[in-house]
């Protein structure tokens, strides 16, 4: 494909698909060097209300820390810290 000629159009173009907010991973920005699975309250964020992980583009987790997040879920709901499925009371 070939790119225009007119400059001004293109970068605007380019500005339009880049927007958007910029999430920080919130583990980084503690300087956190693992996801401990005994923090409960912290794991609870990125669980679901069915029970599923969510994802990064959803929570704006870095790829290292969502691998890690995804191991610490399973292990604190293997350890009975966290639910499988969230209370389906009604």
């Amino acid at each position: 494909m070939k790119r225009s000629t007119n400059k001004k159009r293109d970068r605007k173009r380019d500005q339009k698909t880049t927007m958007g907010k910029q999430r920080n991973c919130p583990f980084c920005e503690d300087k956190l060097a693992f996801v401990d699975y005994r923090d409960t309250k912290k794991l609870g964020k990125f669980v679901s209300e069915q029970g599923r992980v969510l994802t990064r583009r959803t929570s704006g987790v870095c790829a290292r820390h969502q691998r890690q997040l995804v191991s610490a879920i399973k292990q604190a709901r293997h350890l009975a810290f966290l639910p499988f499925v969230a209370d389906m009371t009604r």
